[in-house]
């Protein structure tokens, strides 16, 4: 009897918060995949890292197999006046390593990053996106709304 052509395995991606020593895990050089982001001292890595307050979530997928970060994400959450003094989740700088796209990867990582949103009371989670995306974040339950205006200095 034949057998028949199986999937190759999912190989889990471990997500969770950034740590110390992600910098030197390939961190920056995966922001760099998505906007500028030139290496940072450790010194200077450590002391944002422990500025976070524990609201403010940065997250990371690392491959088991070479101790590189895969993905990352943020998401913040803003208190507003709004909403009977309601909080509002902000989800940023979400970037899959290109050596691993379409993996489904940058799917668990949105969904990790708003469950956290979730668990701090927030009432809505926002991001904003380049058009091209668009599709990929209505794969993770977003829908359009609004438009997005910046000014950059």
């Amino acid at each position: 009897m034949a057998q028949e052509n199986q999937p190759d395995p999912v190989v889990p991606y471990p997500i969770r918060r950034l740590a110390a020593g992600d910098n030197a895990k390939g961190f920056t050089a995966l922001l760099s995949q998505l906007s500028s982001c030139p290496p940072i001292p450790d010194p200077d890595f450590l002391s944002l890292l422990s500025s976070l307050p524990a609201d403010h979530l940065v997250c990371v997928a690392e491959d088991p197999s070479s101790s590189r970060v895969v993905a990352t994400g943020s998401c913040f959450v803003e208190r507003k006046f709004l909403r009977g003094c309601g909080k509002v989740g902000h989800i940023e700088d979400v970037v899959v390593d290109s050596s691993v796209r379409g993996k489904k990867l940058g799917q668990k990582v949105v969904e990790y990053l708003t469950e956290h949103a979730r668990s701090e009371g927030c009432y809505k989670v926002i991001l904003n996106c380049a058009p091209e995306n668009r599709g990929f974040y209505e794969k993770c339950g977003f829908v359009e709304k609004n438009v997005q205006m910046a000014i950059y200095f």
